[in-house]
């Protein structure tokens, strides 16, 4: 089967860094789909591994972590997913990924496509939106409503970074099943329009004080926090701007420690989400992955959430994969990149 993989960690400027390959295609067991790759997204964490995960010597280590496909056979153990069902994931950090023809999945961490969206739209969606669900439902705790209600909570979140491809799935997450009130925050023009088409309530500017912006909407104290990205550069702030039992979700790796005695005096609390975290370890309840991305394909399907595509770079080769690598390190991306065939 065609696949993109590489051998060594290398700047993504290296020939070597991304190569077209031949592998051997995969065989189902156990509770695992084999599922032909339609279409996928690039997301950071495809970088951050290849600059820092080399596999052994010899082989080749193929990354992706967003798919749609098509069910083409299963483990004997599985039993949610048949053949020509198609479905869409983000996969395990610890297999083969989905730069590939064929890819395996285990059937737990697998979604029902949403039937509304094109393969490519619908590849935007998986990681982000396990991300962003598992941090407003399960670090954050917003409490959800029906979707479409008109009922506002007391709920303010603080969404910093919000034009990256997880805070456009978390904004729309937000505004179709909670009451919340969304700050978004974004600094150029086409990123403020863009965040206010998916649902922000106020924009913001995170180049400029937060804290006098917000004051300035006259709108009450921030209640939650959601720290996509520079988080040690806010961090203090955050700790001024929430309400007493306020709390934090981010995703980041900040580069220098954060000092978290600072939540104290509010009682404050810090969530780190991983999204990969389930999977990983095995956990007993790896299928609210499954459950959470067939939810979410059901508010597509009924219009209250769109895609997050930005840029469709075309087919899934080494080279279109190392352009959309560039784009996604210089940080200058909005919504999200995908590729489609091969």
């Amino acid at each position: 089967m065609k696949a993109i993989g590489y051998t060594k960690s290398l700047p993504i400027n290296d020939p070597e860094s991304l190569t077209d390959i031949e592998l051997p295609q995969p065989i189902a067991t156990g509770r695992d789909l084999l599922v032909k790759v339609k279409a996928i997204a690039v997301n950071p964490v495809d970088y951050k591994v290849r600059l820092n995960m080399p596999p052994a010597d010899g082989d080749y280590k193929v990354i992706g972590w967003d798919a749609v496909g098509e069910v083409v056979a299963t483990g004997e153990a599985a039993s949610q997913f048949k053949p020509g069902d198609m479905v869409y994931y983000a996969g395990d950090l610890n297999r083969q990924g989905s730069n590939a023809e064929y890819q395996l999945v285990d059937e737990r961490i697998v979604g029902y496509k949403p039937k509304s969206l094109a393969d490519a739209e619908a590849a935007a969606l998986p990681l982000t939106t396990i991300t962003a669900w598992e941090m407003l439902f399960e670090h954050l705790d917003i409490q959800q409503q029906a979707p479409g209600s008109a009922d506002k909570s007391s709920e303010l979140i603080l969404v910093v970074g919000a034009a990256g491809g997880v805070g456009s799935i978390l904004i729309q997450i937000a505004k179709a099943i909670t009451g919340a009130t969304i700050i978004a925050t974004a600094s150029r023009e086409s990123s403020r329009d863009w965040v206010k088409k998916l649902g922000a309530d106020y924009v913001i500017d995170h180049t400029k004080a937060l804290q006098e912006q917000i004051e300035a909407l006259n709108i009450g104290q921030v209640t939650h926090i959601a720290s996509l990205n520079g988080t040690e550069h806010y961090f203090e702030t955050y700790t001024e701007l929430l309400t007493p039992f306020g709390k934090i979700a981010m995703i980041d790796d900040p580069s220098e420690p954060l000092d978290v005695m600072k939540l104290k005096f509010k009682s404050l609390s810090l969530h780190i989400e991983f999204m990969y975290a389930r999977s990983m370890f095995n956990a007993a309840d790896m299928d609210e992955q499954s459950r959470l991305l067939n939810r979410v394909s059901e508010l597509v399907d009924l219009g209250h959430i769109q895609t997050t595509t930005g840029k469709n770079l075309g087919i899934i080769n080494a080279q279109n994969l190392k352009t959309a690598h560039q784009e996604l390190e210089s940080g200058t991306a909005i919504g999200k990149i995908v590729l489609e065939g091969f």
